[in-house]
């Protein structure tokens, strides 16, 4: 079995709850093969791992949210090269209408453009045009216009990210790893499993609701941004795992299915914290506190060190040790190392990236003052070392204080968040009460013995993984499914009353009659089954993309060339249905044309589609319809025009049409006289239809007569 773990801004970077937990994990299954799909900021994070990699690990795939656009850019930005099918979906996750998902998840991983093209191009102005007018009228466009960009841009360049081949794909998130866990079911029709360890949708709310780079309306275009992510994961995922009830409560509200949602709480390998060194000499006469944590705003360390000074005024002899990395985010640690300075507070030791094992036996209890949590790894590993703990009051810091469906009393002291009185309360009352400690600390060992241990946890997780890999075709390895029966003959404890038991059941073969017979099959036969719907799938896409190729019969005339009627050409036809339909779909109309890949040229309209310009154009004279490929061109000694692209196939909106060399079609001269409406339109067709260069020191009748000889060698091919 194959398991793509799917992790954003967290492991293997950084050290943290979320890391270890996914590190653990990956570790309990040392005969499953993982791959490491982790997103981070940008590529200055490339390679910078802080773990040392399980040797199950067999490769490590990176995804940026902020990089360099790798795809050429195209001269035919300014117009429409989507199909109509393709432009809906782009529309609806803008306007956050039914989003059709398959639909854009081919189109970023089938079709090669630039991101550039497409969010500085017309189809996307157009649809933010809309938007705009629909729910935002009262805001400065141009802000409004460079906010979206700004919140697309990391979004497509998810959409675009190649994706490794997985018997199942596990999300650690919703957010970018859901999107690219749905995308990987829908491209290779894997399980997926989404985990949430704190609930994304809250947390970047709260995160934004605080931010200072954003202000106002443009906060609550983010947070709707996330809620489509979110939901878009939960929709997909055929599991959605969370680590007590009340974050299983708020999943349902964001709109998971019931039915798809477990409770699986955090586990720890108690017996690493079993017989820890105790404290040192220099220890002697301190009380000491253990903050066991990443020095990041989220952890809201500066309002611990302000506590921690306050009750340094009734008790001298408290000793404050903040234990994990500094180098997350430089200029808060910095501002918390002045903070202690200013406050002339002493005994406030920053220890730096450490083993917590060397340093737990000697705290004597633990302190956490975070404004966010899930199920903090570290109040867990304190109870372990029979350590009890301070927390502020959220993610299930309560139900680790004070239990959920024990009896065993409570482990420490919960107080609001960001409430300097209460935790210098709770730190003196802690500290002169060395009873209180003894009788707390055993309380939350047993707790942490009764329901948080590794192997209850992997017990879970084990069954999810068989359950998945037999519903999508993969099985688990028979070494590990044997370990797995000793877990899963543990006897358990219902934590909360959520946890299904049946997940906790010996795993036997009578569950899975079919598993031989399917086992010798798959030995007798290694052949890759066609994903038939995949195929299908592909098939109905480019058969909805094809339109009829135009009918391009020339008659040689006695007095020159004479142009088909438009209204014999379904290419024409069908330009003018699709821009009837944009125009529906927009329900106002725009007071600049074109913006949704439609230029307009005088009466007559044009397409711009794959590698082919189709357009039509306005003569002083008459109309002529004439169709040509966007390979570069050259004049050549005879006067000929000539390709020089070497394609042998031209895609013309959506269709294909084979051409020769000198398959080209002009009218006898070259007097076009096009009736723009702006400067920019005027500058993006003669990107297209500059034939100055070559027309320049000629005349109209050597003009004509090139032309005629270009026809002549064209009827004789």
């Amino acid at each position: 079995m194959r398991i793509c773990m799917v992790a954003e801004g967290c492991y293997p970077y950084v050290v943290g709850g979320v890391s270890s937990w996914i590190h653990s994990m990956i570790k309990a299954f040392p005969d499953i093969e993982f791959i490491i799909l982790a997103i981070a900021p940008d590529r200055s994070k490339r390679g910078k791992f802080v773990y040392e990699l399980p040797e199950n690990v067999a490769e490590v795939y990176e995804a940026y949210l902020e990089d360099v656009d790798w795809e050429k850019s195209s001269k035919f930005r300014r117009t429409s090269w989507m199909s109509k099918k393709e432009y809906r979906a782009l529309r609806s996750i803008i306007l956050n209408q039914e989003v059709d998902w398959e639909t854009l998840f081919d189109l970023f991983q089938k079709k090669k453009f630039s991101i550039d093209d497409l969010l500085m191009g017309a189809d996307f102005l157009h649809i933010v045009q809309e938007c705009y007018k629909i729910r935002y009228p009262h805001i400065v466009f141009s802000d409004f216009l460079w906010t979206m960009r700004s919140i697309y841009l990391p979004f497509f360049l998810i959409l675009k990210t190649n994706l490794p081949k997985a018997d199942i794909y596990h999300c650690v998130a919703t957010g970018y790893a859901g999107i690219l866990g749905s995308m990987a079911k829908y491209k290779y029709h894997c399980g997926l499993l989404v985990s949430e360890h704190g609930i994304y949708t809250r947390e970047r709310e709260e995160e934004l609701l605080k931010a200072t780079w954003v202000a106002g309306m443009y906060k609550n275009i983010w947070i709707d941004q996330f809620r489509k992510m979110s939901q878009l994961a939960y929709t997909w995922a055929d599991k959605v795992t969370s680590l007590y009830a009340h974050a299983r409560q708020l999943q349902l509200e964001l709109g998971c299915d019931p039915g798809k949602t477990l409770i699986t709480p955090n586990g720890i390998d108690v017996s690493r914290f079993a017989d820890l060194p105790g404290k040192k000499e220099e220890d002697e006469g301190f009380v000491n506190i253990g903050a066991v944590l990443r020095v990041t705003p989220i952890k809201d360390v500066k309002t611990m060190i302000r506590a921690f000074a306050f009750a340094k005024e009734d008790m001298a002899n408290l000793k404050l040790w903040v234990m994990g990395p500094t180098d997350e985010d430089e200029e808060y640690a910095k501002e918390c190392f002045d903070l202690v300075q200013a406050l002339g507070v002493k005994d406030v030791i920053f220890t730096g990236r450490i083993d917590v094992r060397e340093y737990l036996g000697r705290m004597d209890f633990t302190i956490l003052t975070s404004i966010s949590e899930g199920q903090p790894l570290t109040i867990l590993e304190g109870y372990a070392a029979h350590k009890p703990a301070i927390a502020t009051d959220v993610g299930n810091c309560r139900g680790l204080i004070y239990g959920e469906s024990d009896d065993f009393g409570p482990a420490g002291i919960l107080t609001h968040i960001m409430n300097t009185d209460e935790l210098k309360m709770a730190m003196v009352e802690m500290g002169r009460s060395p009873q209180k400690r003894l009788e707390m600390g055993e309380s939350g060992y047993k707790r942490v013995m009764n329901g948080y241990q590794i192997s209850q946890m992997r017990a879970v997780y084990a069954r999810i993984y068989e359950e998945l890999g037999w519903e999508y075709g993969a099985v688990m390895p028979e070494q590990d499914k044997d370990s797995q029966d000793d877990d899963y003959k543990t006897e358990s404890t219902d934590i909360g009353n959520e946890i299904d038991k049946d997940y906790l059941e010996a795993m036997t073969a009578e569950e899975v009659p079919e598993k031989e017979a399917l086992e010798e099959s798959l030995e007798e036969e290694s052949l890759e089954v066609p994903n038939l719907e995949e195929e299908s799938l592909e098939e109905e896409s480019l058969e909805e993309e094809r339109v009829e190729e135009p009918n391009l019969e020339i008659e040689r005339l006695e007095e020159g060339l004479e142009k088909m009627d438009p209204e014999e050409n379904p290419q024409e036809e069908d330009l003018e249905e699709w821009n009837q339909e944009k125009t529906d779909m927009e329900k106002s109309d725009l007071e600049e044309t074109g913006a949704a890949g439609v230029i307009s040229y005088g009466e007559d309209t044009g397409e711009i589609a794959g590698n082919t310009n189709v357009m039509t154009g306005k003569r002083k004279r008459k109309k002529h319809k004439f169709i040509f490929g966007a390979g570069k061109r050259e004049r050549k000694e005879d006067k000929k025009i000539r390709r020089t692209d070497g394609d042998d196939w031209l895609e013309i909106a959506g269709g294909q049409e084979e051409y020769a060399d000198e398959q080209e079609e002009y009218d006898d001269d070259y007097d076009y006289d096009y009736d723009f409406d702006s400067d920019e339109r005027n500058d993006a067709a003669w990107n297209y239809f500059d034939y100055t260069d070559d027309t320049d020191d000629m005349s109209l009748e050597d003009i004509k007569r090139d032309k005629e000889d270009d026809f002549e060698a064209l009827d004789t091919e």
